[in-house]
């Protein structure tokens, strides 16, 4: 990772669901606080369990989101297996780490993987709450984004569960 010297306009912030209710000027607020980052191939942009205290913002490239498949103990972890959950590319313009936001242990939830060269934007927690605190209309704004997304994505999580106790159950039955 290093810091890049990509520029970020208003307009292209706009497209992420996360500032789509902001006028332009309201975004203005967001670029004067985005450090533009550059992972390489293969690099680790988030880690599980790694403390997280921002939220980032695929501007350009492909990523990977995976999760282990066996929950840590005290114990000396031998199975690194992950489970592939989701690829990510900056057309559909995602943000990802929001939960290290909102955690009272800020710990990441997942791995997340370059699959390509990447522009990433980071938005330090301190500096997001900063701007949500200084203007309220904007800080309102961009948590009910948030929050939608948020909600769906736990909505899928609980499908997936579903889905799975579901299956897990038919097997046993068998």
């Amino acid at each position: 990772m290093r810091e890049s010297n990509c520029t970020l306009s208003p307009k292209i912030l706009q497209e992420f669901e996360i500032f789509s209710t902001l006028s332009l000027e309201e975004i203005e607020q967001f670029c004067r606080i985005i450090t533009p980052l550059q992972f390489n191939k293969g690099e680790l942009i988030i880690v599980e369990g790694e403390i997280g205290d921002s939220i980032l913002i695929l501007l350009d490239g492909e990523v990977e989101i995976t999760q282990a498949l066996t929950l840590k103990t005290d114990q000396v972890q031998t199975d690194l297996r992950e489970k592939s959950l989701i690829h990510l590319s900056s057309q559909k313009r995602p943000f990802f780490g929001e939960m290290g936001l909102f955690s009272d242990d800020y710990k990441r939830s997942a791995n997340v993987k370059a699959v390509s060269v990447c522009e990433i934007g980071k938005v330090a927690k301190h500096d997001f709450f900063r701007i949500c605190d200084s203007y309220p209309q904007i800080g309102n704004k961009v948590m009910q984004n948030v929050a939608k997304v948020l909600t769906r994505r736990l909505k899928q999580t609980n499908q997936n569960v579903l889905k799975l106790t579901t299956a897990f159950s038919l097997i046993l039955e068998s």
